[in-house]
């Protein structure tokens, strides 16, 4: 069975990149997205990311931004994955001529109002099938998951696609998602960024400060879920 693979997005320090890495996860994301409180220049990026060994990807996530920006940064971070959350067309994505994620925004409304189509993912992936992977996050307002989670039990049974489960995930939630998606796609990815900051007074997180326990945490239930996939014996899709 393929491990779960984990990211970390919205890295803006030093600190954060070196628990990143500790902690075993897989890749790391910037927010070159200039209206997100986690945004970092393409320049700070690469800061970031020269602090990164063998193995661990960096992401530049991407919304809305035009080819020469996003050529721009891929030059001073020349082994990076793209990450493309606004509304880019696949043609967009493809302009980069680099290997790239899209993401795809899960409406929360489970019962779609008159008028309106609900979401169609096995669609979408047929559109975007020169994507690494699709990124699973929540549709709110504005672009990102806002930290907010979807119904993962309403996503088709069957999705033929490399998966990234994201939008709204903590150390106390990621291992029932995984449980809940990993047997419905080819291989399953997992994102988080909200969910692995600090806190601060009142419950609300610190944004773009991460805490090394919830990395930690983080990850420790991320294996667990493995661990119970394979304990379960549960039949996944070929690859």
């Amino acid at each position: 069975m393929h491990r779960t693979r984990i990211k970390i997005c919205g890295l803006t320090r030093e600190e954060d990149v070196d628990a990143v890495v500790a902690a075993g996860a897989d890749a790391v994301g910037f927010v070159l997205y200039a209206p997100s409180p986690r945004y970092v220049s393409a320049e700070r990026a690469a800061e970031l990311a020269s602090r990164l060994p063998p193995f661990v990807t960096p992401v530049l996530l991407f919304v809305n931004a035009s080819a020469p920006e996003i050529i721009a940064a891929c030059a001073r971070l020349p082994t990076a994955l793209l990450q493309f959350h606004g509304d880019e067309s696949p043609q967009a994505c493809l302009q980069s001529g680099r290997p790239f994620m899209r993401a795809a925004r899960i409406p929360l409304d489970e019962n779609p109002g008159h008028g309106s189509v609900a979401f169609d993912l096995v669609k979408y992936v047929q559109d975007y099938k020169e994507a690494q992977a699709i990124l699973l996050d929540a549709h709110v307002e504005g672009y990102g998951g806002g930290g907010t989670t979807f119904n993962w039990s309403l996503l088709p049974p069957s999705v033929n696609a490399h998966l990234v489960l994201s939008g709204g995930l903590t150390p106390a939630n990621v291992t029932d998602g995984i449980l809940q998606v990993r047997p419905r796609c080819k291989t399953l990815a997992v994102d988080v960024s909200s969910g692995v900051e600090i806190s601060a007074t009142g419950g609300a997180t610190l944004k773009g400060i991460k805490s090394a326990e919830k990395i930690n945490q983080f990850v420790a239930a991320v294996r667990a879920a493995d661990e119970q996939l394979v304990k379960n014996n549960v039949r996944l899709p070929a690859t």
